[in-house]
């Protein structure tokens, strides 16, 4: 496990030098892996408040954690849990373009079956895929 966190670590510094889109993403998946991304506190207080049903509190950190950065999956995560608090808020324009971001962020991104077939969000998300 040593090895695997230097080999990790060692691997970000020397793709430190690279800006490219893809090496910044590496980057920040890495950093979020191995918990040093700055808004991955705020990531997951925001999903607690969202479980709790917080959503106002929820919107705040998820978006605090968006603006101080996080790794590609987490961004993804954290625009749909947007999409979701936007959905069931009836906010349906909103939730559209946090699908929309989540998906610019990748495209293969899909709901998992129990989200996909939720009557609120389920058909907003397929509407949004569809119209890629």
């Amino acid at each position: 496990m040593k090895y695997a966190v230097f080999a990790a670590v060692a691997g970000t510094l020397v793709l430190a030098g690279c800006q490219t889109e893809p090496m910044r993403n590496m980057q920040a998946d890495l950093k979020t892996l191995f918990g040093t991304t700055k808004g991955g506190p705020a990531l997951a207080a925001g999903l607690r408040q969202y479980e709790d049903g917080n959503y106002a509190e929820a919107a705040r950190q998820l978006q605090s954690a968006i603006d101080q950065g996080l790794g590609q999956s987490d961004r993804v995560k954290a625009h749909k849990t947007l999409a979701f608090i936007h959905c069931v808020s009836g906010r349906t324009t909103a939730c559209r373009e946090e699908f929309r971001r989540a998906l610019s962020i990748d495209p293969a991104f899909e709901l998992p079956p129990a989200e996909a077939g939720h009557p609120t969000w389920g058909p907003v998300f397929r509407s949004v895929k569809a119209g890629r």
